[in-house]
Parts: structure tokens; sequence; C-alpha cells
């Protein structure tokens, strides 16, 4: 029943019986083979198939996330009886935000991929708050507070933050000199789920400082704030791993303003370390201690530019 259960569930994460067929090695024929022979043992149907792409049922959604944890489980218990040194093997999925994704854990994970080349490490990148369920991922990057979830979760660092804009904006528009000075200001805003508008944080001598800022353009996409800024479109809050480069080159210019903005935590969250496998303990290892070096590495490139 093993067997199917992967099938079922590498079908729901890529979206196709083909693709799941692709990467499992067999025909796209034996792999609804499979999906048939396990609805047939649990007396349900949990797709809903057509000539374009195959859809979770109700029951194919209750199904999936028990089906996440009987292939970690078999995975636990093959680790438990893995002699110590053997190689490690299988597929390691980790979800992140896509600035980071690119600039930070990308290398890091062919680094990681290079010593053990028998995992297969794939990424899911987005903006979005990662769903480890819904994203298939056995663990997550997570940028900013974390919602109240089962997860566990592990702070890894508070990285700063840089309120920065073009040189051909700030030359056109009034002097910012302090953090309320931002609401005359056209301010490049990531949305906020749940929010009409969003809050910059700074820490002042007086305690923390929400400015409620606004602009006339707005994204959930990094790399598009990051664009409309260089453009000259507006003010940037952003990490110093998203523009340490654009910093360095002077294409942005720090923007002083009196306070510092509320660094951005970063933490790492899994279901659980019960049902953590081996390849997974072993990254979030070897990701802790790469972290710091390539987050002072970007920290070294803004501060070219102050």
């Amino acid at each position: 029943m093993l067997t199917e259960i992967i099938t079922f569930v590498r079908t729901v994460e890529l979206k196709s019986i083909s693709a799941a067929a692709r990467e499992l090695r067999v025909t796209p024929g034996s792999a609804s083979t499979r999906i048939m022979s396990l609805e047939d043992q649990l007396g349900v149907r949990l797709l809903n198939r057509t000539t374009r792409q195959v859809q979770t049922t109700e029951a194919g959604d209750l199904f999936y996330p028990h089906a996440l944890e009987v292939i970690r489980a078999v995975d636990q218990a093959k680790a438990s009886v893995t002699p110590a040194g053997a190689e490690l093997t299988g597929v390691l999925r980790v979800a992140a935000p896509l600035g980071f994704g690119r600039r930070i854990l990308a290398p890091m994970a062919s680094q990681f991929q290079a010593r053990h080349p028998r995992v297969e490490v794939r990424l899911r990148l987005s903006d979005h708050d990662p769903d480890l369920v819904l994203e298939a991922a056995d663990l997550a990057i997570r940028a900013g507070r974390l919602p109240q979830t089962g997860l566990v979760a592990r702070k890894l660092a508070d990285c700063p933050q840089v309120l920065c804009a073009s040189p051909d904006y700030l030359d056109g528009h009034p002097v910012i000199r302090r953090p309320q000075d931002l609401l005359a200001h056209n301010c490049l805003a990531a949305r906020t789920q749940g929010r009409e508008r969003a809050a910059w944080m700074f820490q002042t001598p007086g305690g923390a400082l929400a400015v409620p800022v606004a602009g006339r353009l707005e994204a959930d996409d990094a790399a598009v704030l990051i664009d409309w800024a260089l453009a000259g479109e507006g003010v940037l809050l952003a990490p110093l791993w998203e523009v340490s480069e654009q910093l360095r080159d002077g294409r942005l210019q720090p923007v002083c303003v009196g306070a510092e903005p509320e660094p951005l935590t970063l933490s790492l969250v899994y279901p659980s370390k019960r049902m953590l496998p081996v390849k997974g303990r072993t990254f979030i290892d070897f990701f802790v201690r790469e972290l710091g070096p390539r987050l002072r590495e970007a920290e070294s490139l803004a501060a070219a530019a102050a």
C-alpha cells in the first residue's frame, strides 16, 4: 500500500499523474493503476481526473495529510535502523520566502546536495506564508512574527532591515528626517494578509513606533517592490539580504530617519521533531551553521554604502 500512497501524494503535489509517473519512473498507466488500487482499498474516490488536470476530492483532501504522515513515519522507521554515518537518501522539501530563497537558501541547498548526492532538495519559494501541509514541505523558513500553530518553531536570527530609495526619488521629494515623514511619501509596501494598510515598525528611545504607511503601488512579491524602488517610484523597507547589492552600487540609498527599522525575525518551522527525517535534521544543522556567515556577507555589502 505504501507505493500507492507515495504515488497519490506526488500526484497531488505535482497536480498531474503523468508528472508523478515521470518522477517515480513508471508509466502513467502504472501510476493511474496504483491510485485506483488505493481508492479501491479505501473505498472512496480520492481524485477527480480530467484530460488536463487532477483535483483532490473532499476525501482526498482529508486523506492527504495522513498520507504524508505515513511516508514520514516510514522514513523515520528506516532512519532508526540506519547505521550511523550511512549515506542520506530521499527527497527533502523546503519552503521559504522568495527573496531569501533566491539569495540565501538556493546556494546553500546546492551546497548541501553536493555533500549528500543521493538527497533530492526541492525548494518551494513564495512570499506567502507557507503551509507545510499544503506546500508538502518537510520544513520551512518564515520571516516575521509567527502565527499560533502546532508547529515546532526555532528562531534563527534577527535580520536588519533598511529604509531606502533611489537617488532620483530622494532628489525630487521632501527630505525624510523622522519616521512620521513617511506619511507624506509614496511607500512601496508589501500586502499583508488581513490588513488594509501596512505598518512599518521602528525602534525609538521611547519604544516601538508603528508608522501606517501607504502608497500608490503595492505587491506581494519583494522583487517587484525592489524594481519599483529602482525605478524611482517610492520608498522601500527591505531586509538587507534583499537590497545589499543595490545599496553597494548606489542604485538605492539608505534613508536615515533617526530610528532603526525593526529587525525581521527569521524562524525555522517543521511539524514535529518526532516526524522529521534524518535528512531533515541534517539539513537543519547544516543550515544553521552556514546561515550566519551568509547574512553577515550581505550586511557587509550594504555597509559599504553607508
